[in-house]
């Protein structure tokens, strides 16, 4: 039986990164504030600087301290929404799934301000940027990432079938998100085994295996390479019925009841501990928030290591993880300066 531990540490990650051990981390799941979207509450905050580059600088200034935690064959699942340029000014309450404001039908919910409605968003019209344009921000964290030496490896798609509600009439409404897949070198541990899918029906692999094709190419190991911890060799279909997980992932948005508003659904999350990490591996979130990602590494046996900049959010995650733990891990919240 795995003897497992949980910890969330209460502090700006810019400085209790630094204190976690070098290479220490197999893999980091994580999906920071969106830019110029809600107001946490703390003063250092990252999420509401002035423009969309500054929001950039500040999250890869995490992301080389990230860097240096995480090993040499790790994995970063980075998720992040995008937004469109605005002239700034007092932001609305945040609507629930179903196209309400929180607390109007009954859930538990922080206040206005809490919730994120009431603060002064920043003004994104820039001379770079023309009102109504989208800013693109995933793809410029992305992008600044990989010039700092990440190596992009994945844009995956997060499709939401329950997208929130948006009332413009000059353009699609958005449902989807980006989950980008990052590592440190171009080897690295993935185990694509444990994510694979059902080959559907209609795809080309089913139709061969119905028509008696049955000459597909063998891997040598079952995790899709030589080694799985360095990603050489050659990967191809088994003749199994399952295929590669594919890079648009359907997963429903869902309602955390505890007051916290931005929270992704556990099952987006499972496929990246699973193919990221083995038992007993460490998984890191240094935007920990309510702690779904700890959860979810618990759940399957992973040791777990978040970052919490606000002291509520971290008691929130705290049970949380006491109940995914059980009694087989233990869990604990640390403050910054006792690290």
């Amino acid at each position: 039986m795995l003897n497992l531990s949980a910890e969330v540490i209460v502090g700006d990650n810019r400085e209790t990164l630094k204190r976690l051990p070098e290479q220490s981390i197999q893999t980091v799941v994580t999906s920071p504030p969106y830019w110029g979207l809600r107001d946490y509450g703390e003063g250092d905050q990252i999420g509401l600087e002035p423009t969309p580059d500054e929001f950039v600088e500040q999250l890869c200034l995490v992301f080389d301290e990230v860097w240096r935690v995480l090993k040499d064959d790790g994995t970063l699942w980075l998720n992040l929404g995008d937004s469109y340029a605005s002239f700034g000014g007092k932001s609305q309450p945040h609507r629930n799934n179903n196209g309400g404001f929180y607390g109007s039908d009954g859930n538990r919910s922080q206040d206005y301000a809490k919730a994120g409605g009431g603060f002064v968003k920043p003004r994104s019209v820039t001379s770079k940027l023309k009102h109504k344009d989208l800013v693109g921000v995933p793809w410029r964290v992305a992008f600044a990432l990989q010039a700092r030496g990440w190596y992009l490896r994945s844009d995956i798609i997060w499709h939401k079938p329950n997208p929130m509600p948006e009332s413009v009439t000059d353009r699609p409404t958005k449902s989807h998100e980006y989950i980008f897949l990052l590592t440190k070198s171009p080897s690295y541990y993935y185990d694509h085994e444990a994510i694979r899918e059902e080959a559907s029906s209609d795809s080309g692999f089913a139709k061969q295996r119905a028509a008696g094709v049955t000459n597909f190419a063998k891997t040598k190991d079952k995790r899709f390479s030589k080694d799985a911890r360095t990603g050489n060799g050659y990967g191809s279909y088994v003749d199994s019925g399952y295929r590669n997980k594919r890079t648009v992932w359907t997963v429903n948005t869902k309602p955390y009841k505890e007051a916290h508003f931005a929270t992704y659904p556990p099952e987006l999350i499972e496929p990246c501990i699973l193919a990221g990490s083995a038992e007993g591996d460490i998984v890191l979130d240094p935007f920990s928030g309510s702690g779904t990602t700890g959860e979810m590494a618990l759940k399957h046996g992973r040791n777990y290591i978040g970052l919490e900049l606000n002291p509520e959010y971290a008691t929130l995650s705290e049970k949380r993880l006491t109940e995914a733990a059980g009694m087989f891990a233990a869990v604990k919240i640390t403050k910054g300066t006792q690290c």
